[in-house]
């Protein structure tokens, strides 16, 4: 994997630290409720791991496609799902909720991995994670240094946002700085969708 990739990687993990749905508000709220930095601290694993787990998921399903087809059909497939998702996106923005707040480590794990999933988190990443070779070592080796590289992003970016909401700034910045980020979000895939059919 070469060195634009790990930053383009880089740079949709830090994309997706800054959506709030991803994780970090929920951080921020579970500190507020325990008017604790440390319980912020102690939501972002279970939030980063999660993400990370949905991430290679999709992943290691498309390159087990792509060992069984030829890559151009896959390359084609998997354009089709991301825009195809990406315009799902824009037309349907409701949010899945499953968990109050009121929540284990394993319960924040999986609300993580749903989110993620239902965001598309996985396929915005597929376009650039799979470039390059198409043996099983390959395959592996590039999954799971995309998820690396994307997750260590993710987790930076959330930590910061979660740190500076919770100790600075408070979540009533939201109502004054918004910035629609599930239209961004769609956009974003429907274009990684474009670049996996055209590169």
């Amino acid at each position: 994997m070469d060195l634009t990739s790990v930053l383009i990687l880089a740079g949709l993990g830090a994309f997706h630290g800054l959506n709030p749905a991803m994780g970090w508000l929920f951080a921020v709220a579970l500190g507020l409720q325990e008017r604790s930095r440390a319980a912020v601290l102690r939501a972002l694993p279970p939030i980063v791991l999660g993400h990370a787990g949905s991430v290679l998921i999709t992943l290691a399903l498309v390159s087990v496609a792509r060992l069984a087809t030829p890559p151009k059909v896959v390359s084609y497939g998997v354009a089709a799902v991301v825009c195809g998702f990406g315009v799902w996106r824009l037309v349907r923005r409701r949010h899945p909720r499953w968990v109050g707040m009121k929540v284990t480590w394993w319960q924040l794990a999986c609300w993580s991995f749903l989110m993620a999933t239902a965001h598309g988190a996985g396929l915005m990443v597929l376009p650039i994670a799979l470039r390059g070779g198409h043996g099983p070592a390959s395959l592996v080796s590039q999954s799971l240094l995309a998820t690396t590289v994307h997750t260590l992003a993710m987790l930076s970016t959330i930590t910061i946002l979660a740190l500076l909401v919770y100790e600075k700034l408070g979540v009533a910045v939201l109502r004054k700085a918004w910035f629609n980020l599930d239209l961004a979000w769609a956009v974003a895939l429907i274009g990684a969708g474009a670049f996996a059919a055209f590169s």
